[in-house]
């Protein structure tokens, strides 16, 4: 019913996008330009998805930076790694892939979020 406003989604396609309370703040499901759009606040939206690319611009440029110093500094640095996956050779293609390596679901249970960096 209504297909034609939610852009002919199956009811399955639909709910997976559902929020989900006690997700971790990271979850692609709270990103506010998102909500936005679904409720059909289409200006606002892409107003807030501007917000958003432009923070993620200003955060990369902050992690070349540090990693230009460290390089000229002979200093170690850690580049961005995710939280909860690895990345490691498959042992059957032998190509990189991302593996999980654990935490999130513990991270849920205690609903601590304290290592998730504010992305939105």
């Amino acid at each position: 019913k209504y297909a034609e406003n939610m852009y002919y989604f199956s009811e399955l396609a639909l709910t997976l996008n559902a929020p989900e309370s006690g997700t971790a703040p990271t979850d692609s499901r709270w990103r506010p330009d998102q909500r936005l759009m679904e409720n059909g606040r289409w200006d606002e939206a892409n107003a807030e998805k501007q917000r958003l690319e432009e923070k993620q611009r200003l955060s990369r440029k902050r992690r070349e930076a540090e990693a230009a110093r460290a390089s000229e500094d002979g200093t170690p640095c850690d580049p961005y790694k995710p939280l909860w996956f690895e990345r490691k050779k498959d042992p059957v293609t032998q190509e990189l892939a991302h593996v999980y390596k654990g935490g999130y679901w513990e991270s849920k249970e205690k609903q601590d979020w304290s290592l998730c960096p504010d992305i939105f």
